[in-house]
Order: structure tokens, then C-alpha cells, then sequence
């Protein structure tokens, strides 16, 4: 046994003494709010039709919450849609892509998805800009004139945008922004997005399978002016007669939603109003992730897969291990996982192989910092083993 291998196997028999209260840092579904109890949420809504007058109510108390806690706009409308963000995406794509050039940003696996569909689903022949995990393409080269899909904040990759500057103030195109783990952890200039997506189970730590679609004045225009030369599925139909159809923007959903993920949502968000708002979860997410930026500047074995932090994601901060291969951080996050000190932290199956912890607004910082003692403990067991 070497020197090194007999001090991993040291290191690895000598188990932390505290463990993260809450050791739950899945960057989808996330982790609920601190206190969250199943039995604390209101339950009048259930059981009963989302067209009764509750049922209305309730889905039209989500939206104007979501409005107040994001800061938006009266400009945007703010629609609960099926299908997650992936589903919330497709529908703008399917319903808007097609009247113009479309450029598509793609630095990790989602953006890959949105090349996908536009290339082989909708047939359009869009400019591709691509940027290897850890990195951005040049935003500086991005046409305006054409529609624009972006992800704000990469979920799988760990890089963000740097901020809304490089989007054109008096751009032609549309500019589409899947900002399904941004929304809630960022200021997002909404002056900037014709349209954005998100789903709940990201910084809210709520549940999954609906979407949330949001419409800039541009976008509503193009919707109304606009139709695609390709057949849409009702789930996908915003107009009707030429004209958008309000009543999705009012909590009338296309199809039926369940009003349990829609009670869990509105839990959340009344909790970060309690929090402050808006303000208070991107404290609770910055502080997070300061927290394991020095857990990663203490340890020589340990980095950030975005190298720079003017475009490192604050929520999904994804990690490289030195040495690391597929099984290796396999048997890294297991030992974790039996241990109940860090729970889904293994990077995306399409990423470098390495860990991602969330650092979102419903994780606490606490966490955060207990889990330093545990990583070291398991690289070394990892090793040793």
C-alpha cells in the first residue's frame, strides 16, 4: 500500500460527525423549502374541477404571485402549461419558430435538445452555436435578426449567461430563454425576453410535469400574426381565431392540472414572499453558492467545471473531480447516498464526469458547509476502495 493509498484509507474510516440536516441537493426535483409538511398545504382546491370557482382562483392566486415574486412586468403574461419546461419550451418553439432565420445556442444538454427540434422535428435549417460543457459560444456573433433560443442558466453544464447585455435592445427576432433553473435565483431584465420557461421543481422545490409559459408584447404579436406551416397539437394551441386565447394567461389551463402540484407551488412561493421575495431567494442562493466556492478553493482535487465565474451558475454548480471517470463518481455519490449525507450529486449522464449540487434558494447554507467534511471522506473511500 502506498503512502497516499494509506492515507485515503485513513481519511476514508474516519466518517464526518455531522451530517447536512436536510442532505437533498438534486438539482431536479429540488429540494422543498425548509419546514415544508405535506399537511401544510391547503387543500380546499382538491378534489374539486380546476374550472370551479376555487379551482379559477387558486391558479390565478399562483400566476399573480409568480408575477410579484418575479418582478414582471404587466407587459408578460404568465400561462401554466403541461409537460415541464421541456413542454413550455416546445410550445413556444412549435407555435412562433418559422417566420423568420432562427439561431440556436447549445452548451450543454438541454440547448442540444432545442437544436434537436428545430433541425429534425421542425425541418428548419437554424445557425448553430456551440460551446464545449464549462464554456459559452460568443454571444458577441449572435444575429438578431433572426429568433434566438437560449438557455439562461444550464442546468447540466453549470454556465449561465453573463447578464441580458448581449441580447439587442432593438433586435428583429424573438429571443427565447429556457430559464428553468435562472427564474428566482437571478434579477432577469425581462426587458430583454419576448419568452421565457420554467417549471416549479427548480428553485422553488416544486413539483414537476407543469410548465410555466411566459409572453413578452413581441411574442403575443407573433402568435397573432403568425401561423406555422406545421400541424399543433392542442396542448400546443395559443390562439384561436388569430387572436391569443387570455383565458391560459388566467389560470384557465389547456388541459388538466393537478391542483395538488399548483397548492405545493403556491406554498413555495408564499414562502419566499415571507423571505423577502425575490431579493431574499437570490440572497439564499448566493450565499449557497459562495459556500461551496470555498469548499472547492480548499480542496487542489476539487473544481469548477465553468473555470469562469463571470458565467459559473449559482444553483446548478456543476463540479470536476481530479481522476475522475464514470464509475469513479458512480461509487463516489453512492457512498454519499448510503451514507444519507448528500443525495443525488452525481453530474448529468452527458456531462464530464464529475458531481453537481444544487446551491438553489431552498437549500440552506448550513447544508452547504456540512457537506465539505463529507466530500473529502468520500473521495478518499472512493479511492481507497
Amino acid at each position: 500500500m502506498t503512502d497516499t493509498t494509506a492515507a485515503d484509507a485513513t481519511l476514508a474510516s474516519a466518517k464526518p460527525a455531522a451530517k447536512p440536516v436536510r442532505p437533498f441537493f438534486s438539482s431536479g426535483p429540488c429540494a422543498k423549502p425548509p419546514g415544508w409538511d405535506a399537511a401544510k398545504l391547503a387543500s380546499e382546491s382538491l378534489g374539486r374541477s380546476h374550472r370551479s370557482k376555487i379551482g379559477k382562483a387558486r391558479l390565478q392566486y399562483c400566476i399573480d404571485l409568480m408575477r410579484e415574486m418575479l418582478n414582471l412586468p404587466d407587459t408578460h403574461r404568465i400561462g401554466i402549461v403541461p409537460g415541464s419546461d421541456t413542454g413550455a419550451f416546445e410550445m413556444a418553439m412549435w407555435t412562433m419558430l418559422g417566420a423568420r432565420g432562427v439561431t440556436t445556442l447549445a452548451w450543454e444538454s438541454f440547448g442540444e435538445g432545442w437544436v434537436t427540434d428545430a433541425v429534425k422535428q421542425l425541418k428548419l435549417e437554424p445557425t448553430v452555436l456551440r460551446a464545449d460543457y464549462g464554456q459559452l459560444p460568443d454571444l458577441d456573433t449572435v444575429d438578431w435578426s433572426d429568433d434566438v433560443l437560449f438557455t439562461w442558466n444550464g442546468t447540466t453544464s453549470g454556465v449561465r449567461v453573463p447578464d441580458g447585455e448581449w441580447i439587442a435592445a432593438d433586435r428583429e427576432g424573438l429571443s427565447f430563454a429556457d430559464a428553468t433553473s435562472a427564474v428566482f435565483a437571478y434579477d432577469l431584465p425581462w426587458d430583454k425576453i419576448d419568452v421565457a420557461t420554467f417549471s416549479w421543481q427548480k428553485v422553488l422545490g416544486g413539483e414537476g410535469a407543469h410548465g410555466v409559459l411566459i409572453l413578452g408584447p413581441r411574442a403575443v404579436e407573433r402568435l397573432e400574426e403568425y401561423t406555422p406551416a406545421w400541424p399543433l397539437p392542442k396542448v400546443f394551441r395559443l390562439t384561436k381565431g388569430g387572436k391569443l386565447v387570455e383565458g391560459v394567461f388566467k389560470g384557465e389551463t389547456i388541459n388538466t392540472p393537478s391542483m395538488l402540484a399548483v397548492e405545493d407551488a403556491i406554498f413555495a412561493l408564499e414562502w419566499g414572499k415571507s423571505l423577502g421575495g425575490l431579493k431574499g431567494l437570490i440572497a439564499r442562493s448566493d450565499a449557497n453558492a459562495h459556500a461551496l466556492d470555498k469548499i472547492v478553493a480548499e480542496r487542489d482535487w476539487l473544481g469548477h467545471l465553468a473555470v469562469d465565474s463571470g458565467i459559473r451558475s449559482k444553483t446548478s454548480v456543476c463540479l470536476t473531480v481530479e481522476g475522475a471517470d464514470n464509475d469513479f463518481i458512480k461509487k463516489f455519490a453512492g457512498l454519499l447516498e448510503k451514507e444519507g449525507a448528500a443525495l443525488d450529486v452525481a453530474g448529468y449522464r452527458d456531462a464530464p464526469p464529475g458531481l453537481r449540487i444544487w446551491c438553489g434558494a431552498t437549500v440552506d447554507t448550513a447544508d452547504i458547509e456540512a457537506l465539505g467534511p463529507w466530500l473529502d471522506w468520500a473521495y478518499a473511500a472512493a479511492k481507497a476502495g
